[in-house]
C-alpha cells in the first residue's frame, strides 16, 4: 500500500468541483486525425540502462508528492518544434515499472485498469506493455520507438520522468503518468496526466468559500505530503480572496489536542482543513466539534466502521471511480478486489489513461474533455490532462456525493 499510495498522488490537477459525475458534457475529443484500429497485447521486458538512482513516489508515513503544476507553456520566441519520429504501427505502448519490487503492485493496478478500458474498446489487441527494471525507462522509450508506435504511456515514476527529461531522447508523443516537481519543461513529446493532491487541496478551497467560509485553519501533519497539501490549498485560499490561513500543527499527543481545541474555540474560524490521513483525520474531527471540516481523500485508505462514524461530516475530494461506482459511465468497466483505495485508484488512473491514450491518432488532440473514473478530465494549453475529482461527504457511515448528501 505504501508504494501504491504515493504513485497515486502522482501529479495531474483539478480546477473546480465537480458536484455530479453526470453533470458533464458528453467527452469532446478534437483531433488532427483520425485514429487506426487495433493489434494485440504484448509484454516485454526492456534492456537495463544507466540512470539516475530513483527514489520516486515515497509511500506513507513519508510521500514525496508530485507537483501538478504544469510547466510554463513556450512562449512565441521558443516555440516547441521538435517532432517525435513518424508513428510506423498503430500500437500504443504502456511503460510500467513492472519489474521494480517496491513498486511492481502499483504497476500492476495501472496495467489492469489500462488493458480492461482497452478490451472494453476492442483494442487491447493493439497494446504493447514495456514493464522496465529500476534503471530501464530509457531502454523502455527506445524500445516503444523502435517499434514505431503512435503514443506512448508513462512513465510512471517521477524519477524516471526526470532521466527522460535530462536526456530527452528521440521518443514517440507520450502521455507521462507523472509531472516533474517543479516547473522545468518537459520535452516536447511529452504531455501529462497524473493524479495530484494539490489539485484536491485547490477544489477544496473553492468549495470552502462556495460554502460560505470566510476564515479557515489549517491543521497539518509533518511530512512533506501534508505540507504540500496545507500550502496549495492556503494558495487557492487567498487567491479567491480570503484571509492566510491560521497553520496548526497536529500532534496526536492528548495535551496537544486540547490545546488545539482551545485555539479554535479562540480563533473561531468557519471551517478547517484537515491536512492529516484518515486514522488523524478522524481522531483530529473529535477535538474540533461541529466546525466544517474538508480534507482530501487521497489522504485516506478504506476507513474502518469505527474511522467512518468518527469522520461524519467531512468533505472531502475523491475520485468518481471511488465516491460514485455505480455512475452510468464507469458501469460498463470491471472492477477490481485491490487490497487497498491507493490500488483502487491507480487502477482508475490506467482506465483513463487508456481513453486519453486514443485521442493521440497519430498526433495529439488540440482539445479533449472528459468525465472518468478519476474525475473531469481536460487538456491545457501546457499540455497537461487536467483532471478534477469530485466532492464528497461522509454522512451516517458512508462516503457520498456532496450533491446527494443531505444539509
Amino acid at each position: 500500500m505504501r508504494a501504491a499510495l504515493a504513485v497515486l498522488i502522482a501529479a495531474g490537477a483539478l480546477s473546480c468541483a465537480q458536484l455530479a459525475p453526470t453533470s458533464r458534457p458528453a467527452p469532446i475529443v478534437e483531433r488532427t486525425t483520425r485514429p487506426a484500429s487495433p493489434p494485440r497485447v504484448i509484454v516485454e521486458t526492456s534492456p537495463s540502462q544507466s540512470a539516475p538512482e530513483v527514489s520516486v513516489f515515497p509511500l506513507a508515513p513519508q510521500p514525496n508528492v508530485e507537483s501538478d503544476i504544469a510547466p510554463q507553456a513556450a512562449s512565441p520566441e521558443e516555440p516547441r518544434v521538435q517532432r517525435p519520429p513518424i508513428a510506423t504501427s498503430d500500437a500504443v505502448a504502456l511503460i510500467l515499472p513492472l519489474d521494480v519490487p517496491a513498486y511492481t503492485r502499483a504497476a500492476e493496478a495501472v496495467r489492469a485498469g489500462f488493458l480492461a478500458a482497452a478490451e472494453r474498446a476492442g483494442a487491447q489487441a493493439k497494446v504493447v506493455v514495456i514493464a522496465h527494471k529500476e534503471d530501464g525507462v530509457l531502454g523502455a522509450f527506445e524500445q516503444a520507438r523502435a517499434r514505431g508506435v503512435r503514443v506512448a504511456v508513462g512513465p510512471l515514476l517521477r524519477d524516471d520522468l526526470k532521466t527522460l527529461a535530462i536526456a530527452d531522447p528521440e521518443i514517440p508523443w507520450t502521455v507521462a503518468l507523472n509531472q516533474l516537481d517543479d516547473r522545468s519543461a518537459m520535452p516536447p513529446a511529452v504531455y501529462s496526466f497524473a493524479l495530484t493532491i494539490d489539485s484536491d487541496a485547490r477544489v477544496l478551497a473553492r468549495l470552502a468559500q462556495f460554502e460560505g467560509a470566510r476564515s479557515i485553519d489549517v491543521i497539518s501533519g509533518d511530512t512533506p505530503l501534508m505540507k504540500r497539501f496545507a500550502a496549495a490549498f492556503a494558495g487557492e485560499w487567498t487567491a479567491g480572496g480570503g484571509r492566510a490561513p491560521a497553520d496548526l500543527r497536529f500532534d496526536p499527543a492528548s495535551d496537544s489536542l486540547t490545546q488545539l481545541r482551545r485555539n479554535l474555540v479562540r480563533a473561531s474560524p468557519d471551517a478547517v482543513l484537515l491536512a492529516v490521513d484518515g486514522n488523524q483525520a478522524a481522531l483530529v474531527k473529535s477535538f474540533v466539534g461541529s466546525i466544517r471540516a474538508y480534507a482530501s481523500g487521497l489522504l485516506f485508505d478504506r476507513p474502518d466502521p469505527a474511522v467512518i462514524r468518527d469522520l461524519n461530516d467531512v468533505r472531502v475530494v475523491d475520485l468518481p471511480w471511488i465516491v460514485t461506482p455505480d455512475a452510468p459511465q464507469l458501469a460498463e468497466y470491471p472492477r477490481r478486489d485491490f487490497a487497498n483505495a491507493p490500488l483502487d485508484r491507480l487502477y482508475a488512473l490506467g482506465l483513463d489513461a487508456f481513453r486519453i491514450s486514443q485521442s493521440f491518432a497519430p498526433d495529439p488532440p488540440t482539445r479533449f474533455v472528459q468525465d472518468g473514473a478519476t474525475g473531469h478530465v481536460e487538456l491545457n494549453a501546457a499540455h497537461v490532462f487536467v483532471r478534477e475529482g469530485q466532492p464528497a461527504v461522509y454522512r451516517d457511515g458512508r462516503l457520498v456525493p456532496l450533491d446527494a448528501a443531505p444539509h
